[in-house]
């Protein structure tokens, strides 16, 4: 099947990261070969370099972590994107295999299933400082 212009971006509505209104606009943009050359111009003059691990990733890398009930300190996609920053995998629910779960006020099920499985809780606070010292 021949590709069309905009087809690669299609990759974003399956990663579940943007809905479909966005990837539509995307394939959009870019299916307009005026934007495409504008972009591919642009990409001539930046040299990106290298993203490089940090030491602090080491304390949170291949960890699950899980977070329930209210963070009061931090959105839920602040929470997220800073343990995913640190090299933890964020999950939705707690198993055996989950290494992490902080706790807000309100936590349920979630806190039970941690008990259950006997995986380590923390407070939002205690979060905050191992996320200091990493």
């Amino acid at each position: 099947a021949e590709q069309r212009p905009g087809d690669a971006y299609r990759v974003f509505a399956d990663d579940g990261e943007i809905g479909p209104v966005a990837t539509d606009s995307l394939i959009a943009f870019f299916s307009e070969p005026h934007n495409d050359a504008a972009v591919s111009a642009l990409l001539k003059e930046v040299q990106v370099a290298p993203m490089e691990a940090s030491a602090s990733t080491a304390a949170f890398s291949g960890k699950t972590v899980v977070f329930t009930g209210t963070l009061e300190k931090m959105t839920r996609n602040e929470a997220k994107a800073t343990a995913e920053r640190l090299g933890a995998k964020v999950s939705g629910s707690v198993s055996a295999k989950t290494d992490l779960v902080v706790a807000g006020p309100g936590a349920g099920s979630k806190l039970k299933d941690a008990e259950k499985h006997g995986v380590r809780v923390v407070s939002e606070d205690e979060w905050l400082a191992m996320v200091a010292a990493a």
